[in-house]
């Protein structure tokens, strides 16, 4: 059975990474193997101005983005003649992030003339939940909880999706980072709450939008300005103790929402499995939320390793796995170009 390998390209945000995949396309059942993963981390840099900033982190992109793909060639023990694709995140992300990667990409492609797979960040996240290699149950519900993205979409198989249910304002991992600034908690602020969230005693029961609509999109712009409007009315300088309140509530609120409309949805359409995935699946009560939603259920449940949560290259490689899995053929490197609006559809 021909197994082909795969250098896989992240650079959307801050994290500069690349892996290496070897599987079978042939296969009736997904068959791959990881060979090498590398991930050089910003944070510390952005933790001094408490956010990313898209010039500095395309900068540090590239400075790193060579020397991380030379070791992650060197830790699989291959060279570029021994690929036979290069896949990469051409969005969505920061136009600035992105096009550091997308160009590096390209010029190895073209160089070695190796067939490229512009690749999409949201369905590196979506495919993130069965990195596992086991089987999975469809019709399956997959949730997305990121920075930028709240989403649910409806699995047939391993190779057709759609979108139903997505964020119409502010995504849940964006509305932890607000609310963690509220707090001055320290950047990344999502890992932050839910630390904090642990000791939280008193529940302030903040607002659930959208939890009564008939669809399944999400908003969580409302509920960080109730927040705000809570912690304006309190004496300053907050006690550690209100933190943990407030931290506690306002996770509660976002993990009862995607719960409660993810019960809905798996009703709806018959689903035996839920995916959890994105950087905020690796928040301890939302993982927590489904997997008993799943138990009480007779759902399925996955979700990956808190490593393969955040930004990394395995992600995207296995989603450039399943496209060709799906058929999908390669780019031309003259016509693939970075999108930071490249929308999952």
């Amino acid at each position: 059975m021909k197994q082909i390998t795969i250098l896989a390209i992240e650079t959307s945000c801050d994290e500069t990474a690349a892996a290496i995949l070897s599987g079978s396309i042939e296969s009736k059942q997904p068959s791959f193997k990881f060979l090498s993963s590398v991930i050089k981390s910003q944070i510390s840099i952005h933790q001094k101005t408490g956010g990313v900033v898209p010039e500095v982190a395309a900068r540090e992109h590239m400075a790193v983005i060579s020397p991380v793909v030379q070791k992650t060639l060197a830790d699989a023990k291959l060279t570029l003649s021994k690929l036979d694709y290069v896949a990469v995140t051409s969005g969505p992300g920061l136009i600035a992030s992105l096009i550091v990667g997308t160009e590096f990409a390209k010029g190895i492609a073209t160089g070695a003339n190796i067939p490229l797979l512009p690749t999409n960040h949201m369905s590196g996240h979506l495919y993130s939940a069965f990195a596992d290699g086991k089987p999975a149950q469809f019709p399956a519900l997959a949730i997305i909880v990121s920075g930028g993205h709240t989403m649910f979409l409806l699995m047939k198989d391993y190779k057709s999706y759609k979108v139903v249910g997505n964020t119409v304002d502010d995504a849940a991992g964006e509305a932890f980072d607000k609310v963690a600034r509220l707090l001055n908690l320290p950047y990344p602020g999502g890992p932050e709450i839910s630390k904090l969230a642990q000791s939280g005693k008193t529940d302030l029961n903040f607002p659930r939008p959208m939890l009564h609509f008939k669809n399944f999109d999400f908003s969580f712009a409302g509920l960080k300005t109730a927040v705000l409007y809570h912690i304006d009315k309190l004496k300053k300088p907050l006690s550690k103790q209100t933190k943990a309140d407030i931290a506690m509530s306002f996770e509660n609120a976002v993990v009862d929402v995607i719960t409660q409309k993810a019960l809905k949805a798996v009703q709806k359409h018959g689903c035996k499995t839920i995916t959890l995935a994105g950087g905020v699946a690796a928040n301890r009560a939302l993982r927590e939320s489904l997997a008993k939603l799943s138990a009480e259920n007779g759902l399925n449940f996955k979700v990956p390793n808190h490593e393969l949560c955040g930004d990394n290259a395995q992600m995207i490689a296995l989603a450039a796995y399943f496209n060709l899995l799906a058929g999908v053929k390669p780019s031309k490197p003259s016509q693939v170009h970075a999108n930071p609006a490249w929308e999952l559809l």
